[in-house]
């Protein structure tokens, strides 16, 4: 087996944040994010992103997902490169996730899904 090196990281990426909505549907009537509104939410941030003129290369991405595996705490979201986790009940979440933390960089501790919270 060889070793591989990642190649060399641009000084700075693509995105400075990107944000993936779990819009995971069960077809067995299983709980999931779709059933809480998560493409209301998808929309929302989608909507805000682009009318701050932050969309595109070098700012923010706003992506669909399929399952995220943490339905427990649904729906949620996630940020890269923080890593950070979020669950949302309604506009005014995504409203503080967008101005926060995709555009102010501050995470919004009252949205954070606790760790334990998985599937």
């Amino acid at each position: 087996m060889t070793d591989r090196t990642l190649p060399n990281t641009p000084e700075k990426p693509y995105y400075e944040r990107h944000i993936f909505f779990c819009l995971n549907e069960r077809k067995n009537g299983e709980d999931c994010c779709a059933h809480h509104q998560a493409q209301a939410g998808f929309d929302r941030c989608k909507q805000l992103v682009r009318q701050a003129q932050r969309s595109g290369p070098g700012q923010v991405r706003v992506n669909k997902a399929g399952c995220l595996d943490r339905c427990a705490a649904g729906p949620v979201a996630v940020v890269y490169p923080e890593g950070v986790w979020y669950t949302y009940v309604d506009a005014s979440d995504i409203d503080d996730i967008v101005n926060q933390h995709l555009i102010g960089g501050k995470v919004v501790e009252r949205l954070l899904v606790p760790p334990h919270l998985g599937h």
